[in-house]
């Protein structure tokens, strides 16, 4: 994992140096800078406007391939808005999300299938069972070995045993695994996680702190915003916080503690306010 520090680019009026973070090249098993390879994911100046409303402001983010951001930020800090717009679900007002150095096109199929997204709602049909479920995804992305793949991811996430059941009769934190599972079915290179945590009780919380973990030690980039302090603590390897658009925090390692998170997070939300 490489360092993600702030970089000057004062030269850039429209860019502020402050809102910019990436690697740095030079150091041992940096991609990126180092190596001349595109990045797998970067925003840059990216913006979006609500009206009169400014959701996003400027934020720019480069994360190399195999690196997991933490989002943090107090509601309407622009967490998930900005989710949307990398994911290609918003249009940003101005600015470019770029995946491996080309802009984002949402309707290009090779660029979906670069991204899995995990959002507030499961995206998942309650009349139909696990399986059925991932199958109707699986299509939608032409999925090689799709019954294989559908076996093997129910089986990590620990569903085969209910993955002829319809999904109305899965709890919350069944329901969140197996759209883990939806998200991952086609192979992403970029995972989006927005909010996973959201109803979980603390059985289903540790069950996904394991199943992030394990992807955490794969080569997929993973984004996630939480409103959970104690989640960034648990995992990640990077840190932001985001507020009122902008980012207002970034770090190259996720706190140790949460005191020290909680405290940190109390400072910049009142420096930004």
């Amino acid at each position: 994992m490489c360092p993600i520090l702030p970089t000057d680019h004062s030269q850039d009026a429209n860019v502020p140096a402050s809102d910019v973070w990436r690697p740095q090249g030079g150091l041992p098993g940096c991609r990126g800078v180092a190596e001349n390879v595109p990045f797998e994911i970067e925003t840059r100046n990216l913006t979006k406007d609500f009206g009169h409303r400014q959701a996003l402001r400027g934020v720019g983010l480069e994360l190399v391939a195999g690196e997991f951001l933490t989002i943090i930020g107090p509601n309407g800090a622009g967490k998930s808005t900005l989710l949307r717009c990398i994911a290609g679900l918003s249009k940003p007002t101005r600015g470019q999300v770029l995946l491996r150095g080309q802009p984002l096109d949402p309707s290009a199929t090779e660029m979906r299938r670069r991204i899995g997204l995990v959002s507030h709602e499961t995206l998942l049909y309650d009349d139909l069972t696990a399986v059925e479920n991932l199958r109707f995804y699986g299509r939608m992305y032409d999925v090689e070995s799709l019954d294989s793949r559908i076996d093997g991811l129910l089986r990590r996430l620990g569903l085969h045993r209910r993955a002829h059941d319809p999904v109305r009769t899965y709890s919350r934190g069944m329901q969140q695994r197996l759209a883990i599972a939806r998200a991952l079915l086609h192979q992403p290179s970029v995972i989006l996680l927005d909010e996973p945590y959201t109803g979980l009780d603390e059985q289903a919380t540790e069950q996904l702190h394991e199943i992030l973990r394990t992807m955490e030690s794969g080569d997929q980039t993973l984004i996630m915003t939480t409103h959970n302090l104690n989640t960034v603590v648990e995992v990640g390897s990077r840190l932001a916080i985001l507020v009122d658009g902008r980012l207002a925090y970034h770090a190259a390692e996720r706190p140790l503690s949460l005191e020290g998170l909680s405290a940190l997070y109390r400072e910049v939300i009142g420096a930004g306010s």
